[in-house]
């Protein structure tokens, strides 16, 4: 007798939900490096490259600036891949709707991210386009962590609460205050020096004083800081678990990393180097917060220890 395997492991669930999260975040560090290389039009229409070519033309555009803008889009196929790659993991694996759900989520976020890209490049990168392009990819990027935190809790586990509700208060008031770092966030990038295209100058640009957006971008993060830094407090006092102990800390410390790096560029005046890697940032900083939140409630116990789930366990291997 021989077994056969029919439905992946929560070790592999686990793992493809991780790529993807990565490849979430990922896929904004090479759109930021579109950016400030000043790349943006150089594949000036959507979804061909150029007017009648799906592929960059020589001459159309400098080619580096081609190179740069196809390389990003061609990146959404690696992320559709390993959308399709979590979906139909969990599905042979039986795992209950919550997941199957969060699979469809990122599937379909990753179709409609495109078609704003494209819109973006229709509109030649006017300011707002752009920041509306970047959101969603940052609302992706929380709800892969939450998913990579689901696909590793068994399905027949026990619904449990790890801190109070008042304290999930204030960890969705954290998660408010984030989104508000990253609107103005995208506001201090509107109106700076970096408009994603070399052709483009300042045109499109948001015409506000950059000094004063900056600032107002700094003090809703010090507020997210400090909503954070009570959550913690909050969690050390209800004695809560350590692992939610660890994950606030770990937060803490990519805000204050995020924080110097900002406050380093508004000094330095954004250096283009700079701008992939506080993007990059960002989304360490979403995750971790999304991952904060999620194992708020978690699922403990269980039998379904192979795959997540009963049914997905019991066709775990078939005798043959």
């Amino acid at each position: 007798m021989s077994s056969l395997t029919t439905a992946p492991s929560i070790q592999t669930q686990r793992k493809l939900a991780l790529s993807l999260l990565l490849a979430q975040g990922g896929i904004t560090v090479t759109g930021s490096i579109v950016r400030v290389t000043g790349s943006g039009l150089g594949c000036n229409t959507w979804p061909n490259c150029h007017p009648g070519s799906l592929v960059p033309v020589p001459g159309a555009a400098p080619w580096i600036h081609q190179a740069v803008e196809f390389g990003n889009r061609l990146l959404t196929f690696v992320l559709v891949a390993l959308t399709v790659a979590v979906f139909v993991a969990v599905l042979r694996a039986g795992r209950r709707k919550e997941i199957i759900i969060h699979s469809v989520i990122q599937g379909v976020g990753v179709i409609i991210q495109a078609v704003i890209g494209g819109i973006s490049v229709w509109l030649d990168l006017k300011w707002w386009a752009v920041a509306l392009h970047f959101l969603p990819s940052m609302l992706l990027v929380w709800l892969a962590a939450i998913l990579f935190v689901r696909v590793g809790e068994p399905d027949d586990g026990e619904v449990r609460y790890t801190y109070s509700s008042g304290l999930r208060w204030l960890a969705a008031l954290g998660a408010v205050l984030l989104s508000g770092v990253l609107m103005t966030g995208t506001m201090v990038t509107g109106a700076g020096p970096h408009s994603g295209d070399e052709g483009v100058g300042m045109e499109g640009r948001l015409e506000v004083d950059i000094d004063w957006i900056a600032h107002v971008h700094a003090w809703v993060m010090y507020a997210y800081l400090a909503a954070t830094v009570l959550l913690l407090i909050g969690l050390i006092l209800q004695q809560a678990p350590q692992r939610q102990r660890k994950q606030a800390w770990l937060l803490i410390g990519m805000i204050l990393v995020q924080a110097a790096v900002g406050i380093g560029q508004y000094h330095l005046q954004v250096p283009r180097w700079s701008v992939p890697i506080h993007i990059g940032l960002c989304s360490f900083v979403v995750a971790a917060t999304a991952i904060l939140w999620a194992i708020g409630k978690v699922r403990v116990g269980g039998q379904a220890t192979l795959t997540g789930s009963p049914a997905g366990d019991a066709k775990r291997t078939v005798t043959v």
